[in-house]
């Protein structure tokens, strides 16, 4: 797993993995999508009702869609890069004081 992240945020043979996140980035919007039109449908019942289980776990799906689809569009292989840890922050233990 480490070596595909490692190609994926390298800069050889970017291209194909740039195009693949970002194409993947709209399919699953496009899932998020169908999953929306559906949650309209069914709110368009002829009598209002109180929402179900499925309808918020499908409003939630269709979230959780959107929003990992638009950071694979926007960030593409961008989302796997190493970002450096200041020495200072909490994953670093302090130096013993003397």
């Amino acid at each position: 797993m480490l070596s595909i992240v490692k190609r994926i945020s390298g800069g050889r043979g970017r291209l194909p993995w740039e195009l693949a996140l970002r194409l993947g980035g709209v399919g699953v919007i496009a899932g998020a999508w169908l999953v929306a039109r559906s949650l309209c449908r069914w709110s368009a019942m002829p009598r209002p009702h109180p929402a179900t289980f499925l309808e918020f776990a499908m409003t939630a799906a269709a979230f959780a869609l959107l929003t990992t689809g638009l950071a694979f569009l926007v960030e593409g292989p961008g989302l796997f890069r190493q970002v450096p840890i200041p020495r200072h922050s909490a994953f670093f233990p302090a130096s013993p004081a003397h």
